[in-house]
């Protein structure tokens, strides 16, 4: 026999996912900003043209301001229906963070080619530097998301 999920329940999922926009969102801010803008190491598309590159870096923030929106929305909702607990948002922003970060070193970088971190350098620390604080994130989502579910939620106050 299952159970019906509860009002807390069902929404967490939505919660948990606002949490993973943002830190998408996040995320990729931080690498287009610092990487690509101030240090200028490479842009999300390197295997064209200058001038491409600075579209696809163009295309990645528009991606990157629609995961932040989107997250914000859905967190917002979650207030509104006064399921937002901080712990699932945290876990789903590191979750999101970490995921993006992950999947940036390994699949764009060593899979898709489209950009290295850096070029004309040895690339194994930066690499190691940018996976492994990835592979940190995400663990700490993993930890929030595995306590959240432990939690019971706060009772909502009526405002």
């Amino acid at each position: 026999m299952t159970h019906a999920p509860s009002r807390s329940e069902d929404h967490r999922g939505r919660v948990v996912a606002g949490g993973v926009l943002l830190g998408i969102g996040v995320m990729a801010a931080v690498d287009e900003i610092i990487f690509h803008q101030l240090l200028r190491w490479h842009h999300f598309y390197d295997g064209s043209t200058p001038a491409i590159g600075i579209v696809s870096d163009g295309l990645l923030h528009t991606g990157e301001l629609f995961a932040l929106v989107a997250g914000i929305f859905l967190l917002l909702d979650g207030r509104r229906r006064q399921v937002l607990r901080p712990i699932s948002a945290w876990s789903g922003f590191f979750l999101g963070a970490g995921g993006f970060q992950v999947f940036d070193g390994l699949i764009d970088h060593k899979v898709l080619r489209i950009h290295q971190i850096r070029y004309g350098v040895e690339l194994l620390p930066y690499d190691l530097a940018w996976n492994i604080a990835g592979v940190v994130l995400f663990a700490i989502g993993v930890v929030l998301y595995l306590r959240s579910r432990r939690t019971r939620p706060a009772v909502a106050s009526g405002r």
